[in-house]
């Protein structure tokens, strides 16, 4: 039987699961496993918060309950990454948090990584995160653009401000590789990279591709 994937949007916006299921194109695969994309409909517009990430967290283990016996790996696919402690506490399957997993892989792309931020207060939240993974030493600067969740579909607007970042993160903070801070910028990655020349990770498409391997060879 074919095995399955399951990637967890944990805010309630169908555009953001939408836009982030469309970059894990190139990695579906017939002889593949299978990745299925679903929305909490539970949770804000856009997890912007601590109080939302905290809120998420708990819906986002309900989910895994309620699903555990049809997926064989989880994404939770905010940057956040809510819920993955308890979540890897409650099952045995393999849980990928797009925050971990984006990260892990700009390391291995880069010496110092940057991340562009969606909004100044998403900034404290990913640095304590950060520091708990012990990988503070190896972020070269964490910059917002100044757009919610919901104004990431504005793609005039926000992929000049995802550019006007990037080049600073790159020039003024010393970043060799790039993770993008929200699984709603996925369809700005490819061209992000182009245009600035250095290696752009989209997280949730990082999480996707290790939750793909450790099903193929575990």
């Amino acid at each position: 039987m074919k095995k399955q994937i399951l990637v967890i949007n944990p805010n309630s916006t169908e555009e953001v699961t939408h836009a982030m299921d469309a970059a894990f194109d190139p990695l579906r695969d017939l002889t593949g496993p299978s990745i299925t994309s679903i929305t909490n409909p539970n949770g804000p517009p856009g997890i912007e918060s601590q109080e939302h990430a905290d809120t998420v967290a708990i819906q986002v283990l309900d989910i895994v309950k309620e699903k555990e016996a049809l997926a064989d790996a989880f994404v939770i696919a905010c940057f956040s990454d809510p819920g993955i402690n308890s979540t890897r506490e409650f099952t045995s399957k393999p849980v990928f948090g797009i925050a971990e997993s984006g990260i892990l892989s700009a390391l291995s792309l880069g010496n110092k990584f940057g991340i562009i931020a969606i909004l100044d207060k998403s900034i404290p939240r990913h640095i304590r995160y950060i520091r708990s993974l012990g990988l503070e030493q190896r972020l070269a600067g964490d910059i917002a653009i100044g757009i919610g969740v919901t104004g990431l579909s504005d793609e005039t607007e926000t992929f000049a401000r995802l550019e006007v970042v990037g080049e600073k993160l790159i020039k003024d903070k010393g970043a060799d590789t790039l993770v993008l801070g929200c699984a709603g910028m996925a369809r700005y990655r490819a061209r992000l990279q182009e245009s600035l020349g250095v290696a752009v990770v989209d997280p949730a498409q990082a999480a996707v591709s290790q939750a793909i391997t450790t099903l193929q060879l575990y």
